[in-house]
């Protein structure tokens, strides 16, 4: 029995040293954990109940040239109710006020709203939605509400912001304009004007506290940000909303008709090398057109027969021929090797110069030109090319700019044809900004300026930053040079026999090259082969102001392909409504010279009719009008001569007023 007794003693002691030990242990972690890691499981405990979120800033507004908005940041409100926080006699209060006022604001049901609020309350809900997308007018209303007037920890109001962007005008220049991304890692994505200057519209990052509430959602603590966050830059851009719709508009009835899969139109001022105007169409599987893709910068591809000025251009300047050499385009073809140079007219032009060469395009006159000239020295006629900038990027901020392809003698794809096939604008590749680039700088004579979108950057009305013009080459040729393609350009337009003999107005005056290339060529089947239309010039012929190009790429074979006909109309349409919209101008500057004149008139009467005179006053040079006032006043009798301005009064100034009974004037 004693044996049995100390056996159940010595487990006891076993059990009470193991709840001793296991106390101790306790007793250290507990110690452990408040003194040694108290502050680790705090910080843990704080990730997991609270946490910084960053607030995004108003992205800077994109402006035109006029001071309409292309794209702008606009605040938008989600308004949610914590119905924990709000007191018994308070909801109680305010519940039926609140709804009624929500009723009125966002247009359900005051019943509806009484609803979500006492269902929010029953199941204690901290974070019931009440309304998403408010704007800032509506958001400053709900925060004068009944029961949310008292904030966020009495009336249990919850207000979260995001920033969207929106485009004002609507599809006009949304490729340019384009859009700028951000990804999960921090890295930005996008394209056009938001993306090329995103670091000055993007501004800087806001922090606000927020707490984690109930089904892992976060709610925000306080009213103000911990960080306020700056908005980014507004960018004042070279657009010019006028000739932008104009461009737009007379671009997408062209593509309409003729069925084209897409096309662009650029319209650049020729001095600065401001762009006022690019439009980029392109068609839906749904037959509609919008802006797809920026062709406008980022599609390469063969000019065509607008090259053929950057030929005359360099065989000019090489002395190749002059204006006056004459050409034998035969019967309207030309055998080189075993490849035939056609001419688009039938049996050809006969024995012809090379200024009317121009002026009919013939690839037949141009490949004789180019191929004589240079076969002896084919990198000669490259290096002319490349000292006028051709096989250069222009060097865009906006990304995705094509490449140009100006091959040199031992280049893959160089053969005995290139000299030929360069001179009509085949074997070359370039974009349609950078062809209008080459345009423009003859219409500068000879000044080629780089293509700008942005103005200035602005932080309300102080510049932060200017882009000014910038010259890309002071001469790509001579003056002489310059003048001389400049009149073959306008010959173009002008003679009868020239391409673009049709777009002619006698109205206004444009000088400009047709372009007609075939896309998929290399191919057998006629019914692949597709065509690429361009027109590019300038206006006013002879004192240009606008450089223009047009390019419309696969029309409708069946209603027509040709560059004259298919983009030709849309660079007339542009010139002549810019044309039309410049009189105006003018007369509205006449009409302000005259309100000034008036102004001046009237503040001249005001002073003389406030005087008080005893003495004939001197009213010569007022209007008949004022005098007439001023005389009658003074109790004279006025008799007037003409119609205009005093130029002369029958009683002389200072003479006795009691002694004068009338007076005449003569007016002019």
């Amino acid at each position: 029995m004693v044996d049995k007794d100390k056996n159940i003693l010595t487990r006891l002691y076993f059990v009470a040293g193991g709840l001793f030990i296991f106390a101790c242990a306790v007793l250290f972690k507990l110690v452990s954990i408040q003194f040694v890691e108290g502050s680790k499981y705090k910080q843990l405990a704080q990730q997991r109940t609270s946490k910084m979120f960053t607030i995004a800033p108003n992205r800077g507004n994109l402006i035109s040239d006029d001071g309409s908005l292309l794209a702008t940041s606009v605040s938008r409100y989600t308004i949610r109710f914590d119905a924990v926080t709000v007191k018994s006699q308070d909801f109680n209060a305010n519940v039926k006020p609140l709804s009624k006022a929500l009723s009125d604001l966002l247009g359900k049901s005051s019943s509806y709203y009484q609803q979500v609020l006492r269902k929010a309350r029953a199941n204690k809900n901290r974070y019931a939605l009440i309304a998403r997308n408010l704007d800032y007018s509506e958001y400053v209303k709900v925060k004068t509400f009944p029961l949310f007037n008292k904030g966020p920890y009495k009336g249990g109001l919850i207000i979260e912001q995001k920033t969207v962007r929106e485009h004002p005008l609507g599809k006009i220049a949304e490729r340019s304009v384009g859009y700028e991304n951000i990804d999960e890692n921090g890295y930005y994505s996008g394209v056009g004007l938001e993306r090329a200057y995103g670091e000055f519209l993007r501004g800087v990052e806001g922090k606000r506290l927020k707490q984690k509430i109930a089904k892992g959602q976060w709610k925000p603590i306080g009213w103000d940000n911990i960080v306020e966050p700056k908005d980014g830059y507004d960018l004042i851009s070279t657009i010019d909303i006028n000739i932008q719709d104009i461009a737009h508009h007379a671009l997408l009835r062209q593509l309409e008709k003729y069925k084209a899969d897409h096309g662009c139109v650029i319209v650049m001022e020729t001095e600065t090398g401001e762009v006022r105007a690019i439009s980029n169409l392109g068609i839906t599987k749904q037959g509609k057109y919008y802006e797809r893709l920026n062709y406008a910068i980022g599609e390469s591809h063969e000019p065509g027969s607008t090259f053929k000025l950057m030929n005359m251009v360099a065989a000019l300047e090489d002395k190749i021929v002059d204006t006056s050499t004459v050409k034998d385009t035969g019967k309207g073809y030309w055998k080189i090797y075993n490849h035939r140079v056609k001419d688009s007219k039938n049996g050809g032009y006969g024995k012809i110069s090379m200024a009317k060469a121009f002026e009919v395009s013939s690839n037949t006159a141009f490949a004789q030109m180019i191929h004589d000239g240079y076969k002896e020295h084919p990198s000669k006629y490259v290096n002319r090319l490349v000292s006028m900038n051709l096989n250069e990027e222009i060097g865009l901020p906006i990304k995705g700019e094509g490449k140009p392809i100006i091959r040199f003698p031992g280049d893959k794809g160089w053969s005995g044809l290139s000299l030929a096939q360069m001179a009509y604008g085949y074997e070359v590749s370039l974009t349609p900004l950078q062809t209008l680039t080459f345009y423009n700088a003859i219409a500068n004579d000879g000044v080629m300026v780089k293509p700008r979108f942005i103005k200035e950057v602005k932080e309300w009305d102080k510049t932060i930053e200017k882009f000014d013009k910038e010259i890309i080459n002071p001469a790509i040729c001579s003056k002489e040079t310059a003048r001389q393609v400049r009149q073959l350009l306008k010959n173009v337009v002008e003679k009868k026999h020239g391409t673009g003999h049709r777009l002619y107005s006698p109205n206004f005056s444009m000088a400009g090259k047709t372009g007609t290339a075939q896309k998929n060529y290399v191919s057998k089947d006629p019914d692949k082969l597709k065509y690429i239309s361009t027109f590019s010039g300038y206006f006013p012929a002879d004192n240009p102001k606008y450089s223009c190009i047009v390019v419309i790429h696969e029309p409708d074979k069946s209603v027509g392909y040709y560059g004259a006909d298919v983009s030709g109309p849309v660079f007339k349409s542009i010139a002549q409504k810019v044309f039309a919209t410049s009189p105006l101008i003018e007369e509205v500057d006449s009409f302000l010279e005259g309100s000034k004149k008036s102004d001046t008139s009237y503040q001249r009467y005001y002073v003389e009719a406030q005087k008080k005179y005893n003495k004939v006053p001197n009213v010569e040079g007022m209007s008949g009008m004022d005098a007439i006032s001023i005389l009658e006043n003074l109790g004279l009798k006025v008799e007037i001569n003409g119609n205009g301005r005093v130029i002369k009064q029958s009683v002389a100034q200072g003479e006795d007023i009691n002694k004068t009974k009338k007076i005449v004037l003569d007016l002019s």
